[in-house]
């Protein structure tokens, strides 16, 4: 089982290149951070923490884009995986998105996982023109567009939602195949939907019963014919303890996510570092 680093990036605290460079000195697999493109003033869409309008950290406000701060981390590391927790692809163009990606999987030597989720505040999906009722379907659509741009000669999509013909895109990413992980609520809807056409699932900071969740996945998962087993990246919201550690592993988690703090760089490195050593990382 893997543990990775969810820095919640924002225009203050550590930035993205010194906690991606800590994080892997200090043995992590992964190097996370999220997207909000920004967040209407004027809201109706309530957050899955605290149940209503209100935002339980004044950061979702404050967001670095998610490819810049990759980008920039992978300038200054050579191992870690680099992956969004979670992006919002349906809030950008799918084509440049897909150039994008493509590129920093080229630079990076093929280190990138692509962390999506559906959007929970569709007020900030209105204003980029997705419509709520179908944002499962625009990010299906969005994924299959950007994997053909990936992986084929002559790209070409036709969808309800994105539609181009035959082209040429360059570079391709290193890895075969990108994985996509899907960060939502662990519910049937969201596992069929995993199965289909992703690569994994990331939890919610909200979520119970992981392991009867998980094996529901896999139900989901065998049941479209699927090799292998998904990955499941469990979002931690507990200290390292053992006993939980041994039990998730055992459930079928991958890879926990541990939170970095947004704090000044060399506080921020001293809490990788101890987190690390009771993890029993090695850097």
């Amino acid at each position: 089982m893997r543990h990775g680093i969810v820095l919640f990036t924002s225009d203050r605290g550590i930035t993205p290149a010194e906690a991606a460079r800590t994080a892997e000195e200090a043995g992590f697999a992964t190097f996370y951070v999220p997207e909000h493109t920004h967040i209407p003033v004027k809201r109706e869409a309530a957050h899955p923490g605290t149940g209503d309008e209100t935002l339980p950290d004044d950061r979702y406000m404050r967001t670095l884009d998610p490819w810049v701060s990759l980008a920039t981390a992978a300038t200054v590391t050579s191992r870690i995986r680099l992956s969004t927790a979670v992006a919002l692809p349906v809030e950008s163009d799918p084509i440049t998105l897909a150039k994008a990606i493509a590129t920093l999987d080229h630079l990076s030597g093929g280190r990138v996982t692509l962390g999506a989720g559906f959007g929970w505040n569709v007020d900030e999906l209105t204003d980029h023109h997705v419509p709520a009722n179908k944002r499962r379907t625009v990010l299906k659509e969005y994924v299959e567009a950007m994997r053909a741009l990936w992986t084929e000669e002559t790209g070409s999509y036709d969808g309800e939602f994105v539609k181009f013909g035959p082209s040429w895109a360059w570079p391709k990413p290193v890895q075969a195949h990108v994985p996509v992980l899907i960060g939502a609520g662990g519910g049937p809807k969201t596992f069929a939907w995993i199965a289909r056409h992703a690569d994994g699932w990331i939890t919610t900071p909200i979520e119970t019963d992981i392991a009867d969740k998980i094996a529901r996945l896999r139900e989901a998962w065998d049941a479209e014919g699927r090799e292998g087993q998904p990955d499941v990246v469990a979002l931690m919201v507990t200290k390292p303890d053992p006993e939980i550690l041994a039990a998730y592993e055992k459930a079928g988690v991958t890879e926990c996510l541990w939170s970095f703090p947004d704090k000044p760089a060399d506080e921020a490195a001293a809490f990788a570092h101890r987190l690390a050593g009771k993890l029993g990382l090695s850097g």
